[in-house]
């Protein structure tokens, strides 16, 4: 697949908040359309509660595991465990280059010591999905 890093810092930069970016980047290959991606991302922005939660990059990353991972299975659920080694480690690489996957934290909110800007935070979770979840 070729990179399509520059695609969601494109996105961002047209107003798509960060987990739209990264989701409606990708959601081609995970079968959904833009608009529904779009939609279903739009309370992930700003981590989750005014930036008290998990940075939107990485929780579009989640939200693209899932839809890659899910058998949908609804009345066996049998693919937790893959869905949840995949996630992980999308948290763990995105945590082990910016120390933290908190919004607020990364953004310096009370420090006053910015970690990661936005469009670094798109354009690290866009790598990651992309060598996490659709290097094949």
């Amino acid at each position: 697949m070729e990179s399509r890093v520059e695609e969601a810092l494109k996105r961002h930069r047209k107003g798509f908040n960060c987990a739209q970016a990264i989701a409606c980047t990708y959601c081609d290959l995970v079968g959904i359309d833009e608009t529904t991606m779009f939609r279903m991302t739009e309370a992930l922005g700003l981590g989750m509660g005014g930036m008290e939660g998990t940075c939107g990059t990485v929780t579009a990353v989640c939200v693209l595991v899932g839809l890659k991972c899910s058998t949908g299975n609804l009345e066996q659920p049998n693919s937790k465990s893959e869905t949840y080694k995949l996630s992980r480690e999308v948290v763990k690489q995105f945590k082990d280059q910016n120390t933290t996957v908190v919004c607020k934290v990364l953004k310096g909110v009370g420090t006053g010591e910015v970690l990661r800007s936005c469009p670094d935070c798109v354009r690290d979770a866009a790598l990651i999905a992309e060598q996490v979840l659709f290097a094949e």
